[in-house]
């Protein structure tokens, strides 16, 4: 996978704030990066195949170099999908989680983000069959990163540079201060990520999206 420099996106940025150092605009255009991202979903990823092993119920994700977790937005497990939980929703169906007592153990049901660089699965897996998860998740740049994949910064650069530039165009007392121009970028900025988020969820398709309800319990 191919990364493009956040750097790559500051002279494009230069001329509307005029004066402004190369560094800042490079921090602010990572910050709409990560907002951007979290926002519409639009770097997905397939993580690498997981082999699940007997009485261990956390695993760390394999992430590309400079990017982290933000959801999930497909698990299955050996084919069968198994549901994302908070982990006050996985305590709750299971509350002696995690529980490794031999008689306890089972098929995993349940996926929760732990934190940005692990997640956790209920119940704690067996060694009845072998385990393999697959994982398609929404990622995002670290605040340390100086890139990101290219295919994913081209498709939202210009909700990038609309998101940096409602920022930079407001700091206090600076030469290229702009508080108009902060107003149309914002504006921009917040249409153009709802549209992208939608066309997250569409992808290629002309179809229209449908709601499938899901039981209770």
């Amino acid at each position: 996978m191919a990364d493009r420099t956040f750097l790559s996106l500051v002279t494009r940025l230069a001329p509307s704030v005029p004066g402004c150092p190369q560094p800042i605009v490079e921090q602010y255009v990572r910050d709409a990066a990560i907002e951007v991202c979290e926002r519409t979903l639009s770097w997905r990823y397939e993580q690498p195949k997981i082999r699940l092993t007997p009485g261990v119920y956390e695993y760390p994700y394999e992430n590309p170099t400079g990017a982290e977790v933000h959801a999930f937005l497909s698990v299955s497990l050996n084919g069968s999908n198994i549901e994302p939980a908070t982990l006050e929703q996985l305590t709750r169906k299971y509350p002696a989680w995690p529980d490794l007592t031999p008689e306890q153990l089972s098929t995993p049901q349940n996926v929760c983000q732990l934190d940005s660089d692990n997640f956790v699965l209920a119940p704690v897996p067996d060694a009845t069959v072998v385990y393999d998860l697959k994982m398609i998740v929404a990622l995002k740049p670290l605040r340390t990163s100086s890139a990101m994949a290219k295919s994913v910064l081209d498709d939202i650069e210009n909700v990038v540079m609309h998101g940096a530039l409602q920022h930079l165009l407001v700091l206090p007392n600076r030469t290229w201060t702009d508080r108009e121009l902060a107003s149309y970028h914002a504006k921009q900025y917040s249409f153009k990520t709802s549209e992208r988020r939608a066309r997250a969820n569409l992808g290629a398709a002309r179809a229209s999206m449908t709601v499938q309800m899901r039981p209770f319990a």
